[in-house]
């Protein structure tokens, strides 16, 4: 019989605060990160976006100085050891893998220099990067890398947990940010895919993407005596393909249904054992349309469906943890977050887009991500 793994600790550090307990209570008020901004060094119009105010992020910092950081670094060390201080675990124990997510990591240093062929290579290679951030808590094994566009910070999770069940790990952090950046805005911008309003997931009036910056980490244990009361154990998790396009997604919906379909049947459950769906819900047109097709398939169009894009933006590598950390605490408490922005169903299926704060008793959660290439992931939570 498999060994159960189970979230022993969480963190997040976005605009909506510094700690798990102050983005879900902003959260669960109907706060969103999401301003307009006038920064021309990013955008030369004014623009949409859930970013750090200035100094915000400084204010974090406590007694440690991190000036040597980039700010995506900086996210990454402070959210692991905001999540550090929460168990017991000594990550240095021989037992435990350290996992860092991200799509574009130290991309803004770029953009930085007069000329970019003057731009610190080794400093942008991602798993520099994580050396980095690693050997900041003493950590002096490899740590890995996962990049794999959008559903970065779920497939990391993922891959933690296989870890652990190989019987390699005890334990794994994993974590992930992005930043906005000039490089990421104005790649969505091109596009055409970035909203020109605050994003609205699913809606029939959406408009596209909000882009965002934030990080999120785990902890994940299969070792009984680190388990806190009220833990959340990982279900099973899938991935897929559906080689459709380069950016654009599956028409049919079919194969990031057939992931969803695989983590609910791994997991040992059906569709009516989940209480909802915490959907990537991105607010382009062919995202939420090819994920209510993906519900059908998966048969969960009777159940609830979130976004979580309308409080913090698209994340990127980040937005796969953040979501899943948010629903976990979700969970925890027996609700259903509303889809900020949502009003009038603009999909094909009859998907249950939620718009309000709904509170009944659940023991699952089902988290979707899909991104750029094709790809997709899914994975079940429970209590």
């Amino acid at each position: 019989m498999m060994k159960p793994v189970y979230v022993v600790a969480d963190n997040i550090i976005s605009p909506l605060g510094r700690t798990t307990e102050e983005n879900f209570s902003n959260v669960s008020k109907g706060q969103s990160g999401i301003r307009q901004h006038n920064n021309k060094a990013l955008w030369p119009a004014p623009f949409y976006a859930a970013m750090f105010a200035e100094g915000q992020l400084e204010s974090y910092w406590n007694e440690d100085s991190l000036e040597n950081y980039t700010k995506f670094e900086q996210l990454l060390v402070l959210s692991v050891q905001n999540a550090l201080d929460r168990t017991p675990i000594n990550i240095n124990d021989g037992r435990t893998a350290f996992i860092v997510s991200t799509t574009k990591g130290n991309i803004e240093l770029l953009e930085q220099q007069a000329d970019p062929a003057n731009a610190p290579l080794q400093e942008m290679e991602l798993f520099h990067t994580a050396k980095k951030v690693a050997a900041y808590f003493g950590y002096s094994a490899d740590p890995i890398v996962v990049s794999n566009a959008c559903i970065s910070g779920l497939l990391a999770i993922l891959t933690a947990k296989r870890l652990i069940l190989s019987g390699r790990y005890d334990h794994a952090v994993v974590t992930g940010a992005d930043v906005v950046t000039q490089f990421v805005l104005s790649g969505f911008q091109s596009f055409q895919a970035v909203s020109s309003e605050p994003c609205r997931p699913f809606d029939a009036e959406r408009k596209g993407v909000t882009l965002g910056e934030g990080a999120g980490t785990v902890i994940l244990t299969c070792k009984e005596e680190y388990v806190p009361e009220h833990a959340i154990r990982v279900g099973a998790g899938a991935v897929s393909n559906d080689a459709n396009h380069i950016s654009g997604p599956s028409r049919t919906g079919a194969e990031l249904g057939e992931a969803m379909q695989r983590a609910l049947s791994g997991t040992g459950l059906s569709s009516a054992d989940i209480g909802f769906v915490s959907a990537h819900g991105t607010a382009t047109l062919y995202n939420d349309e090819m994920e209510s097709k993906a519900l059908q398939v998966a048969g969960l169009l009777e159940r609830p469906v979130n976004s979580l894009k309308g409080y913090y933006g698209h994340t990127l590598g980040a937005a796969g943890l953040i979501e899943t950390i948010i629903g976990m605490h979700a969970l925890q408490q027996q609700l259903v977050i509303p889809t900020l922005g949502f009003e009038t169903l603009g999909v094909s299926e009859p998907v249950q887009v939620s718009n309000q704060l709904k509170q009944f008793a659940m023991q699952h959660f089902l988290k979707t991500v899909s991104g750029f290439g094709g790809c997709n992931a899914a994975m079940v939570f429970s209590k």
